[in-house]
């Protein structure tokens, strides 16, 4: 298994440098070529959701990045140090503007689940993660 990983500051204009390593180590890894789109729109997605968490949050740790090879799959997970509230827990900030980031987080993670067939979203108190993963097919060897 290679991991590849990357951390960059919370600022939007770091997003496109995921995405390019992103679709470069899937190209490595075996990603079909017709999905390397997908696979540059969902990280960017997953990246840009963490970026605005952590500025909104006033985060100044890294967004992380993994970018995972495994013998079959190429996995991305893409995590954040935001918290988020827990059942019977408290919101920070006011309730309208939680309501709002609620509203927008959901639209960016409806986004993410049309690209990715296999995906898992895991927040809590300390920060999120979203992994995405996607099949690969071995390469063919060249005699």
């Amino acid at each position: 298994m290679a991991t590849v990983e990357l951390r960059f500051s919370a600022v939007p204009g770091h997003v496109r440098t995921a995405r390019l390593v992103a679709a470069s180590v899937a190209r490595k890894a075996g990603v079909d070529e017709a999905v390397l789109d997908e696979v540059r729109l969902a990280v960017g997605e997953a990246c840009t959701r963490a970026v605005g968490l952590h500025q909104s949050s006033g985060i100044s740790a890294p967004v992380r990045v993994l970018l995972i090879e495994e013998e079959k799959q190429f996995s991305i997970e893409v995590g954040d140090e935001a918290p988020r509230a827990v059942p019977g827990g408290t919101t920070h900030g006011a309730h309208e503007d939680a309501d709002v980031e609620a509203e927008e987080d959901e639209m960016g993670l409806a986004v993410i689940s049309g690209l990715v067939d296999d995906l898992e979203v895991t927040a809590g108190e300390h920060g999120g993660q979203i992994r995405m993963s996607w099949p690969t097919t071995p390469p063919v060897a060249v005699p």
